[in-house]
């Protein structure tokens, strides 16, 4: 209860965690949302563009491909901008990049506002790359900027935002594309170009709010402006403690430049660190979360739920993981990381068979349906409880000030690339395995859950030096039993 209060009576961190959220992460869920309402009113428009170009329409065949380069040029404008994410955190910090991410959201928001006026559904296409650009840039730098802002007691809870705005993001998109408001046939346009609402209150609100500390202090060097900044987000606190731990975590970096993502699969003392955010990156769009939402409809319709009342549903699968994110939120500094994650990947993997079993019975057994609509709000809970904001959290914590925004390219990139696969394949999955499509995600969630188990020490608590040293004695757990161990001298160099 302490920490609630000390985390209420700092209000400049609180709106900093505002202004960071609602042009940063939020915006992922949001884009992902509001795509789905206007699906048939894009793909008419497609037709009636091309008619009028060529004097005759589109197959049908045609209409879906189309229709899928517009939804892939999302996952793979998120992919250019994790790239470009780690860059842009070094040359120019935090903050400032968040701030300039907006400009792909509003070039995004024009090519969409204007298409139909325009007649051109490739302005469409552009304008969902654009704002998976913005999407990319903001899941790998917000939980950054945050993280390294937070008091050390606070971290995995102020981190964690970032999760619980992306689910904030969802639910809104959801509510914004029902009929009654932006999802109507006449409408579609202005719903797409609505992302522009959220880029423009951040480009209002974040200059006022401090750069991150650590960048500050380790990348510049500037110790005034790090005090500074401190000062402003701690309120009256005393900084001596966490000032000496952020000096000790410099003098520990000296001369030493950002690394870059092929750098940390070089070295030995990253090992473990790569190892777990490979795992845990890849299993968060491999677990079949969003595959959930594929089958939401159907499920919800062979419940006996009418066709015209299945969007309203559908804002509660949404609801759901904006629940658990911020149930996550409160409890992540008191029930530690390898708790929630471990449990939501046991859980994901127990209702999958559950919801397997589920849909094979559908049409057999009455109350089937019934249970199918239960396991979609089980995953979606079990998933939001760990894996959805814990994954972005540890970058953060079990990587260094130089390798921290090459790890996030890492992260990103996986993340993007197994969106993009997921969607690719499970309509293939769904084809060649049917009721019984959750098996490769079951074998990914248990396989990760393992790894969890055995593998990923806990952080919670724990300054970035003390995490640094647990890795560095799993990394060189080898050498210390080595004959020909020389000592400290070996590692001196290394920060992990």
């Amino acid at each position: 209860m302490n920490k609630l209060q000390r985390l209420l009576q700092s209000k400049i961190l609180i709106l900093t965690i505002c202004a960071a959220g609602i042009g940063g992460t939020f915006q992922y869920g949001y884009n992902i949302s509001i795509i789905n309402a206007p699906t048939s009113y894009i793909q008419t428009f497609m037709n009636e563009t091309w008619l009028e170009r060529r004097g005759v329409p589109l197959e049908s065949n045609m209409i879906l491909l189309l229709w899928s380069f517009t939804v892939s040029a999302y996952p793979l404008g998120g992919l250019t901008g994790a790239v470009v994410a780690g860059p842009m955190a070094i040359m120019l910090g935090r903050k400032m990049s968040l701030l300039l991410n907006n400009i792909f959201v509003i070039i995004a928001a024009v090519l969409s506002g204007f298409s139909r006026m325009a007649k051109s559904f490739e302005m469409i296409m552009l304008s969902r790359f654009f704002t998976g650009v913005n999407a990319g840039v903001s899941m790998n730098i917000q939980p950054m900027y945050l993280a390294e802002s937070a008091p050390k007691k606070l971290r995995g809870a102020v981190a964690l935002t970032s999760a619980s705005f992306t689910a904030l993001g969802l639910v809104l998109g959801q509510v914004v594309g029902l009929r009654e408001l932006l999802g109507g046939e006449e409408s579609w346009p202005f719903l797409l170009a609505s992302n522009v609402v959220p880029a423009l209150i951040q480009l209002t609100a974040l200059p006022w709010f401090p750069e991150s500390p650590r960048y500050l202090l380790i990348d510049r060097g500037d110790k005034e402006s790090c005090i500074s900044a401190l000062q402003k987000l701690r309120g009256n606190s005393d900084l001596s403690a966490e000032l000496e731990e952020m000096l000790a975590e410099q003098a520990a970096v000296k001369g030493q430049r950002a690394k870059n993502p092929w750098e940390l699969f070089k070295n030995p003392a990253l090992r473990w660190q790569l190892m777990s955010i490979i795992v845990l990156s890849s299993a968060m769009q491999l677990c079949g979360n969003d595959s959930m939402y594929f089958y939401a409809a159907y499920v919800f319709q062979e419940a006996g739920i009418p066709q015209d009342k299945i969007p309203y549903v559908v804002i509660g699968t949404g609801s759901c993981e904006l629940i658990t994110s911020v149930t996550c939120n409160m409890i992540i500094d008191y029930a530690g990381r390898r708790p929630l994650l471990l449990g939501g990947y046991i859980f994901m993997a127990g209702w999958a068979i559950v919801f397997m079993v589920a849909l094979s019975q559908q049409t057999q057994i009455s109350w089937m349906p019934y249970l199918s609509m239960a396991c979609i709000f089980a995953y979606i809970l079990s998933f939001g409880i760990g894996p959805a904001g814990v994954t972005g959290v540890l970058p953060t914590e079990v990587f260094d000030q130089m390798s921290r925004p090459a790890a996030y390219m890492i992260c990103g990139s996986l993340l993007w690339f197994n969106l993009f696969l997921v969607g690719t394949a499970f309509p293939f999955i769904v084809k060649s395995l049917a009721h019984f499509c959750y098996i490769p995600f079951l074998v990914v969630c248990i396989c990760t859950a393992l790894y969890v188990g055995f593998f990923l020490p806990e952080t919670k608590g724990k300054s970035f030096l003390e995490i640094s040293e647990e890795f560095k004695k799993r990394n060189f757990k080898a050498q210390t039993h080595a004959v020909f161990y020389k000592g400290p001298e070996e590692i001196k160099s290394t920060v992990l």
